[in-house]
């Protein structure tokens, strides 16, 4: 049976968004949804840190209990987001109690053993807990739930993670008395207890130890530590994220070009890249680091990370020859945000990023950027990180306002047909000509050339806001950073609802 497209109330309120256009507000569960999605908990353009973080608390409140849980599952397990996945499941215990549920979904979110203290020290901040003992009194699901988290590590995953940070693993295990599984688990436990955990063998140790050796020279040095590298990639313990993020690193000492090879044939590996589960913006991160390095192996890896980015989407659907795509990327002002403090990855590097896979997997399909105007721009579909870094070059070319509503009124006046048209957008959309064009209405008039046209808002920010009504001419919202927002479009173009895949979560 074909599932209504039931992601908004049937009486949506008008609103202003933050540039004080027209907009309509989502109800409390599409926008905890795109909050939650879009959240990487540091400043954005139009809202602060903790304004973010108070409004999905309250956002909570609104919720089923059972939606928050699934929702939470399905932000760690499929948007790969961590921090915001345990802020849901902390304040959904702080609300929830009376049965099992708030202990399960701590076992199914917790998916690293670090993730076992950022949740206390979360919790501790969350209940404004002071004093000495900052975590007595903890939650009696929240203790279950820990307890049946210790049980899915090892000696190493504990080993890897336990930080002289505030909230220690050995604390943890005080508050949440797991029952070990056997005496090979107790004697572990005990270890941590007693502090006497073998430190394991990482990158970040073989390479610190290294470090605090003093070297003649700085090409003795330098030897040494692409020596180190060297023997990094033969021990196949080099996970793929710090690959990524040590690319240059390597790149910048005299690898062998056997290990340059072996560097690329991991960095483009099918298994590597599913079982990495990275999202997009990593690899175009990793691809910028490398474009002015001066060496001759630079080439190759680019190639690799092409590569591999293109693998990463391979299960995406896109759309066939006779289905034609119009792919629109805001440029505009406030898509200029860095996604996080420490990171030179801007909301609208997401977008292109984004819009780029997806032009990547459709046969028929047009893209370009707006702000002040819409201009298409044709690139080869064979490059995804390539086509980004062209988009990025011509940044200023359309000005910096939200004129999203010109991307269908260019389509309108000259007559295309389009089937699908995609926003890769903040959903801040206003008009900065003063001319009365609105996305809404330019919409309405195309849809009567156009009658089975879809409009596909991709929002980035999760504002709260949409530039349009989503229950009528076949308007849909979804949200996220990650290419699991295809499997969400997916989901939709076959008739079911957007929430599909969270209501499919087990909790």
């Amino acid at each position: 049976m074909v599932m209504r497209f039931n992601f908004f109330k049937a009486k949506e309120q008008t609103t202003q968004n933050h540039e004080g256009a027209l907009a309509w507000k989502l109800d409390a569960r599409a926008e905890l949804y795109a909050a939650v999605v879009t959240a990487a908990l540091q400043d954005s353009f139009y809202e602060k840190t903790d304004g973010r973080l108070n409004r999905i608390r309250e956002l909570i409140t609104q919720n089923d209990p059972v939606f928050v849980a699934k929702l939470a599952v399905y932000t760690r397990t499929q948007m790969h987001l961590r921090s915001v996945s345990l802020v849901l499941v902390a304040e959904l215990a702080r609300l929830h109690t009376g049965d099992s549920l708030v202990s399960r979904t701590i076992s199914r979110v917790i998916c690293r053993a670090d993730e076992i203290t950022e949740l206390l020290a979360y919790y501790q901040f969350s209940n404004q807990r002071t004093g000495t003992k900052k975590l007595n009194r903890l939650s009696k699901q929240v203790q279950k739930g820990l307890a049946l988290a210790f049980n899915k590590f090892d000696a190493y995953q504990f080993a890897k993670y336990n930080r002289a940070a505030e909230v220690k693993l050995r604390d943890a295990l005080f508050l949440a008395h797991p029952k070990a599984k056997d005496a090979a688990q107790q004697n572990l436990f005990d270890k941590i207890v007693q502090d006497t955990l073998a430190t394991p063998y990482t990158w970040e140790t073989e390479l610190s130890a290294l470090g605090q050796i003093k070297f003649d020279t700085a090409e003795q040095r330098g030897r040494a530590f692409a020596h180190k590298w060297e023997e990094l990639l033969d021990s196949n313990q080099l996970g793929y994220m710090a690959l990524l993020r040590n690319l240059r690193n390597i790149l910048e000492l005299d690898i062998s070009a056997a290990h340059l090879e072996r560097l690329c044939a991991y960095l483009a590996n099918e298994k590597a890249v599913q079982n990495a589960k990275q999202l997009p913006f990593r690899y175009l991160a990793a691809y910028r680091e490398l474009l002015n390095l001066p060496s001759g192996n630079t080439a190759p890896v680019l190639t690799a990370l092409e590569e591999a980015v293109k693998t990463s989407i391979r299960n995406v659907q896109g759309f066939g020859a006779e289905v034609k795509v119009v792919v629109a990327c805001d440029v505009s002002g406030s898509m200029q945000k860095r996604i996080s403090p420490r990171s030179k990855i801007l909301l609208y590097d997401v977008g292109l990023m984004l819009g780029m896979l997806l032009q990547h997997r459709c046969k028929n399909v047009v893209t370009g950027m707006f702000g002040d105007r819409w201009q298409v721009i044709n690139l080869p579909q064979s490059s995804v990180l390539a086509n980004v870094q062209e988009f990025y070059r011509r940044e200023g070319e359309v000005g910096y306002s939200t004129n999203g509503y010109l991307v269908i009124r260019d389509l309108r006046q000259r007559k295309v047909i389009a089937d699908k048209v995609m926003l890769f957008t903040d959903c801040q959309l206003w008009n900065s000509s003063n001319n009365n064009g609105h996305l809404a209405t330019e919409w309405q008039q195309y849809k009567t050339i156009a009658s089975h046209a879809r409009l596909y808002l991709f929002d980035l920010a999760g504002y709260g806001h949409a530039p349009i009504q989503l229950i009528q001419h076949d308007v849909f919202l979804i949200a996220g950073w990650s290419d699991k927002v295809f499997d969400v479009l997916e989901a939709i173009e076959n008739g079911r609802e957007a929430f599909a895949g969270i209501e499919l979560v087990e909790v």
